[in-house]
């Protein structure tokens, strides 16, 4: 594939390891950089399956943070053999944010959080990512980071008055309500900051990657166009080798040129789109369980927006502070609860398709009414001006139904490996890349990145392992090397080791895979789904309690294997300086 340059300078079509022979200083890739820029303004676009200069040069002097890490272990190492290793968390809702938080304080207190040259996130992994970022020095400073998990500090007016500037926005969808609420209810902390003003920040943390996917290409089994990266470089598909600069995402393209710019999409809108899980309908008909067996089209779409409004209701609850406002969203809980409880589905049996589509049209139009009269029975207080925000605002995007809605900057590209589909529209979906891979395994395949050690810290809901067979089956479909992994670790779902390490081989990267709940912390089998059960993903945001027992128990986690850590960074140490020989014959 010949490359095109467009904003970045594209690196030559290798490892990164022979890309950094390549490169001479900062000052000599800034200065072509500029170059490139303006003899080439309208090809915004980058085309290439390499790193982009400026993820390089910060990966280069991130080396040298690494370098002292690593000695301070009394680990041999020189700057040529420098592994590098990423520490993918996965996703899981507060359990995977809270759980990053305690993973990352303790490999600090270890000494081992600077051996890391990336992290990366997908789902609500992804939460606490961006609000560790929000402090230009968090690796040094966790202790505040892990404190704003208890703080109080976002009022529904914050929410309300962010709401009120995005719903200008033609993109406006249900992603930037659960942005906002998750920030505020769940973060704590209202961030509207943009990825990529960290683009020319020194090297103390390790490089983020953010991960989605694009949902019709999800939907759909298109393979290249689903996996999609954002990091405060660029943004784009990783299979396609498509990307632009993070701040043009969002803007109008066509045919590959830059029509018009568009203000750049803030961090509250990244997090609504990272962990919308609950954008893809099969994804929510599983979370729809407990309201019984539904076998039904339209009764999956009554109860898709129901799950939703409640979920969006408890977030704002965690908003408030007045016991008076939070018993009336209590109440309106109750109220909706009461209209989708319904069990007479003989009745329901007896009708026909037609009958059963305008049945649930009426009782889609009997939910609105009861939002209505809810707001309309609530006293003269402070707390009713803020109703309008769910009638006005939430309501209407439900209906709507729309997610992630992005302007698609690959519209009418001209490159045959762009799926058709894509190349057709003018707008994109992103949405939670948790429901491909649960862990950003696919950015970190091959020799893109390079990786020889991913500590996998494993926060998810669904079967253990999981995470692991689908990113071996992403890797077989890529053709991109992933470690044997023995399928008669199947047999521990029910209740997993605390570690589990599977050896990379040549160009296979080790993976150190960590379950949150383990033999460890569980006597058994049944205390082990109690926990899961206890620390279920959808529901409201945790008490006090519940987030300090999670902390301490990925804490502990790191702490008790703190020597497999060690060993498995030594190893990649060693496995570094083996590629030297092979790398510099290139």
């Amino acid at each position: 594939m010949e490359e095109e340059w467009g904003i970045f300078h594209a690196c030559p079509e290798r490892s990164i390891a022979a890309q950094e022979r390549k490169y001479v200083s900062s000052r000599w890739f800034s200065k072509r950089s500029k170059m490139a820029d303006r003899k080439h303004s309208k090809k915004a676009i980058r085309q290439s399956p390499s790193l982009c200069a400026g993820e390089l040069d910060y990966i280069n002097r991130r080396k040298h943070v690494v370098l002292q890490a690593l000695c301070s272990k009394g680990i041999n190492c020189s700057m040529d053999s420098v592994p590098h290793i990423a520490l993918l968390a996965s996703g899981g809702g507060q359990r995977a944010a809270v759980g990053l938080m305690g993973s990352l304080y303790q490999m600090e207190k270890d000494g081992l959080l600077d051996t890391l040259l990336y992290i990366a996130g997908v789902s609500g992994s992804t939460w606490s990512m961006a609000s560790l970022y929000s402090d230009p020095q968090w690796s040094s400073n966790m202790d505040d980071a892990v404190s704003r998990l208890s703080s109080f500090e976002v009022e529904l007016e914050q929410v309300l008055a962010w709401v009120g500037e995005r719903s200008k926005e033609e993109n406006f969808s249900l992603s930037d309500i659960w942005g906002v609420l998750t920030t505020a209810g769940i973060m704590k902390q209202m961030d509207v900051r943009h990825l990529s003003h960290e683009a020319n920040r020194d090297v103390t943390n390790p490089y983020p990657i953010y991960c989605a996917v694009e949902k019709y290409c999800f939907s759909n089994g298109l393979f290249e166009g689903k996996w999609f990266e954002l990091s405060p470089h660029e943004a784009g598909f990783t299979e396609l080798g498509l990307f632009v600069d993070t701040s043009l995402l969002g803007c109008k393209f066509q045919g590959g040129e830059l029509l018009e710019k568009k203000p750049e999409m803030d961090i509250v809108w990244l997090q609504g789109v990272l962990g919308s899980m609950l954008a893809d309908e099969e994804t929510l008909k599983e979370s729809l369980n407990d309201l019984g067996h539904i076998d039904d089209d339209d009764a999956e779409k009554y109860l898709h927006a129901y799950k939703v409004f409640n979920n969006l209701i408890s977030l704002i609850r965690s908003t408030l502070k007045d016991p008076t406002a939070m018993s009336d969203l209590d109440q309106l809980q109750k109220a909706l609860k009461d209209k989708v409880d319904w069990k007479d589905t003989v009745q329901l049996n007896s009708k026909s398709p037609e009958e059963r589509k305008s049945l649930f049209q009426q009782l889609n139009q009997e939910l609105l009414a009861e939002v209505e009269t809810w707001s309309q029975s609530l006293e003269d207080r402070d707390f009713k001006p803020h109703v309008s925000f769910i009638r006005e605002q939430i309501l209407p995007l439900i209906c709507k139904w729309e997610w992630g809605t992005t302007n698609n900057f690959l519209y009418q590209y001209q490159d045959s490996s762009v799926p058709a589909c894509l190349r057709a529209k003018e707008q994109f979906h992103l949405i939670d890349a948790g429901l491909l891979v649960n862990v950003a395994y696919p950015s970190f395949l091959g020799e893109k990145r390079d990786i020889d050690l991913i500590i996998a810290p494993e926060y998810s809901a669904g079967n253990m392992f999981e995470t692991l067979t689908l990113a071996r089956a992403y890797a077989t479909k890529a053709m991109k090397p992933f470690p044997e992994i023995d399928d008669k670790i199947l047999e521990d779902r029910d209740w997993p080791k605390d570690c589990y390490v599977f050896e990379g081989k040549d160009k296979e990267p080790t993976i150190i895979y960590m379950p949150l709940f383990n033999q460890q912390n569980c006597k058994d089998a049944e205390e082990f789904k109690a926990k899961m059960e206890e620390f279920t993903t959808l529901q409201r945001p945790y008490s006090q309690e519940k987030i300090v027992v999670l902390l301490e128990t990925v804490k502990s986690n790191i702490r008790n294997n703190r020597e497999t850590l060690l060993r498995e960074i030594n190893n990649a140490v060693i496995r570094q300086k083996n590629k030297r020989p092979e790398q510099d014959g290139l």
